[in-house]
């Protein structure tokens, strides 16, 4: 029964984070509930992730609905980011770390309403002033703290005019490549329970192929309110944990 509830837990976590980001509101607190230890649930996650977030970039890629020559560089700026913000959680508080998430997932709703960008331009992804240190500084904050990490770079790419479709499979490929690493060091480190994690990561290949194919279909206009309604949530669900 547990793996069966794991696996509709992948389907409806990785559906949302494809989408809008903000997976891990669902998959990590009900792994928790199951008495799935801290960090094998953490583990877990990162593993299904670097499956499930290849596949929806694969699935648009073979569509050549994206380039890779217009995002190889998205790889390295994402694992130095990620390296980087797992090197800097190290000298910080956990109450620290929550005052940083919380911080910028404000800012990223208030400029949400400032911005022009709606996900309907057309413009390439190029590496720019504005890029390179917005990828990087969310790689940093993905290895620091994680939750959002797909929610604030779909703000970025809608403020960089890049198609919703497109910024999709740039956050994929994004997190395929920030959670690669962390991946292969749970694993060395022997904190994967694989039975769970492969029920985990079958459902999130389904939900990768489902929240893809819904990507394909939602209207530009929706991306927006959809991000916000995510966005108010992940800060409540930082807030409660810091709370408890």
């Amino acid at each position: 029964m547990e793996y069966i509830l794991l696996f509709f837990t992948g389907i409806c976590a990785t559906t949302l984070g494809t989408l809008a980001g903000g997976g891990g509101l669902i998959s990590l607190p009900m792994m928790l509930l199951l008495g799935i230890p801290v960090h094998s649930a953490i583990g877990a996650n990162k593993v299904s992730n670097t499956v499930s977030s290849f596949s929806s970039f694969f699935h648009l890629y073979r569509k050549k609905q994206l380039s890779f020559k217009e995002v190889y560089w998205i790889i390295p700026i994402s694992i130095v980011g990620g390296i980087s913000g797992g090197y800097i959680a190290s000298s910080l508080s956990e109450k620290n770390m929550y005052v940083i998430a919380i911080g910028l997932l404000i800012f990223a709703f208030i400029t949400s309403y400032l911005g022009k960008g709606n996900f309907t331009g057309e413009e390439s992804l190029r590496a720019n002033k504005i890029s390179i240190p917005g990828l990087y500084g969310i790689g940093i904050y993905d290895g620091l703290f994680g939750p959002g990490q797909g929610t604030l770079m779909l703000y970025l790419f809608s403020y960089l005019n890049i198609a919703y479709i497109r910024a999709v499979g740039y956050v994929r490929l994004a997190t395929f490549s920030s959670c690669i690493g962390a991946a292969t060091t749970y694993i060395m480190n022997g904190k994967i329970i694989w039975p769970i994690t492969i029920a985990l990561l079958a459902g999130s290949l389904t939900g990768a192929q489902i929240g893809v194919r819904i990507a394909e279909k939602l209207k530009p206009r929706l991306v927006k309110p959809v991000l916000r309604v995510v966005t108010i949530a992940l800060i409540i669900q930082i807030l409660v944990n810091q709370i408890m």
